[in-house]
């Protein structure tokens, strides 16, 4: 059964920073397209960052240049960097594999991690 596993969420206040972490089991992340969504309490959820097979990164305009989405093949697991984090920012995070050409039609879903930014 494939498992990815968040973590790294909690309460932060707004400016700090937080990482955090999606560990796969029976997948390698490196065959797939490695998303950071997130949805808070009312709202859709919404894309935050993904990162290709080949690398290339994708940013929701409001995360763009504070928020990295990075993976360590080795590990198995996919990073996303929060800095300067806001108040809006606040959601539970989930983390998403698909878009495989090995595994066609599957996507992936983590439990999910709160992120809560303190004004």
């Amino acid at each position: 059964q494939v498992q990815l596993v968040e973590s790294g969420g909690g309460l932060v206040q707004a400016g700090g920073s937080l990482r955090l972490s999606c560990a796969a089991s029976r997948i390698a992340l490196r065959l797939y397209t490695m998303g950071w969504y997130r949805q808070a309490p009312g709202k859709q959820r919404e894309l935050v960052a993904r990162i290709g097979r080949d690398g290339k990164t994708d940013y929701l305009n409001s995360v763009k240049g504070r928020f990295t989405i990075f993976r360590d093949n080795t590990q198995n697991t996919v990073y996303l960097q929060m800095n300067s984090l806001k108040p809006e920012d606040t959601a539970v995070y989930y983390c998403s594999a698909e878009n495989s050409p090995y595994d066609l039609g599957s996507h992936y879903w983590g439990q999910g991690t709160q992120v809560t930014v303190s004004s």
